[in-house]
């Protein structure tokens, strides 16, 4: 019973602690909407190309709603050596995805949103070369959804204050 008391308290609580959903009334909700309005700007290179269409599916793009924003990445995608053998030869790998972007309101050219995304993966060196290059692919792969993901969060934050009722 004593139990039963305490689990309604704390649902009870969690009313009142200030947290909403962000995507309230899902697709046809204001921030669905807004990040509907964003234009993700061509990104150099492969994790660029990865990085970019992991945005796309995730705004929604779809042409029929006019941009009113554009989002501009530059990516820096690293791997470096993490254990080495004795004979000099690398064990471990770290490859890291780091993002700056940029979200400009197309009417005014204001840059409205500056900030920065990333996320690094551990991989194997084995023998196999062909091995050790699918891993590094793989884990880019994972980076950029990680990546595009956190992006994504932080415009739709953005989009949330921006549409709430002042």
């Amino acid at each position: 019973m004593t139990r039963l008391a305490a689990l309604l308290a704390l649902a009870l609580s969690l009313g009142g602690c200030g947290l909403q959903p962000l995507y309230t009334a899902g697709g046809s909700g204001p921030v669905a909407q807004a990040l509907g309005q964003v234009e993700v700007a061509p990104i150099e290179g492969k994790s660029g190309w990865l990085v970019a269409n992991a945005l796309r599916d995730r705004f929604g793009e779809s042409g029929a709603q006019t941009a009113r924003y554009r989002l501009d990445v530059k990516l820096d995608d690293k791997i470096i050596g993490l254990a080495v053998r004795s004979d000099n030869s690398v064990t471990r790998e770290r490859r890291t995805l780091r993002a700056r972007y940029q979200l400009v309101a197309l009417d005014t050219g204001t840059v409205v949103l500056d900030a920065t995304a990333g996320s690094d993966a551990g991989i194997d060196v084995v023998t196999s070369e062909y091995a050790t290059i699918a891993a590094e692919s793989t884990a880019l792969e994972r980076l950029s959804d990680i990546v595009a993901d956190q992006i994504v969060a932080r415009v739709a934050l953005y989009a949330r204050n921006e549409t709430a009722p002042k």
